[in-house]
């Protein structure tokens, strides 16, 4: 696979090393980093600044009781590392994502949304929300602002809009400034990972009236 063209910005990059994300934005991260060799060395950098800020912390006194407490938990097993399933790799779906869909593509499951284009909301906590996206090839997303951060990474194929061709790895990270109609490639069918942290601003009035139904 080529590199891809467009990354994370520093913010996500620093906000997924110092654990402050959403954890829909923390997938949406991780999954772009697990196809991205700039953005994973920028993250291990990262991760490495913060290592070394921790050890020049002062130490701080526990309790007996915090011991005893620590001692427990593991003796009961309360730390025991779950048992983890063993999964096939699949070829669009990289691995920081198959335990969101249960699997591989093939267990993924799609809502209509209209226009052949479907989507599968994924299971996770917090502010923001994550969603696949299957966009036949050469359809358009609907003309759209956005209120808040959408992030999109593209899976497999590609789409372009006013900021240029996003091919698989490719991550648009899009802003209140951004008034876009993504396209999807009239070679591939295109497939997504998106994540907004608010309702996109949509122009029309059928998507508009959808919206809510959608979750969008």
């Amino acid at each position: 696979m080529t590199e891809p063209k467009h990354h994370l910005t520093d913010d996500l990059i620093l906000g997924y090393s110092a654990g402050t994300l959403p954890e829909a934005v923390n997938l949406i991260v991780a999954t772009h980093v697990s196809l991205c060799d700039t953005c994973r060395a920028a993250v291990e950098a990262h991760d490495a600044v913060g290592g070394a800020l921790i050890e020049d912390c002062d130490s701080v006194e526990v309790s007996d009781a915090c011991l005893v407490g620590a001692l427990d938990l593991i003796r009961n097993g309360a730390w025991a590392a779950p048992e983890k399933r063993v999964q096939a790799a699949d070829p669009v779906l990289p691995a920081p994502l198959r335990d969101y869909v249960g699997g591989s593509l093939a267990d993924v499951k799609w809502r209509p949304v209209g226009m052949g284009v479907k989507q599968a909301i994924l299971p996770t906590q917090g502010d923001a929300t994550a969603r696949l996206l299957y966009i036949p090839a050469g359809m358009a997303i609907p003309d759209h602002g956005h209120r808040g951060m959408e992030l999109t990474l593209v899976l497999q194929g590609a789409f372009s809009d006013d900021d240029g061709l996003f091919a698989r790895g490719d991550i648009e990270v899009a802003h209140e400034d951004l008034h876009h109609t993504p396209v999807a490639d009239i070679s591939e069918d295109c497939i997504c990972l998106a994540v907004t942290d608010a309702p996109l601003r949509f122009k029309g009035l059928i998507p508009r009236l959808a919206q809510p139904f959608l979750r969008i």
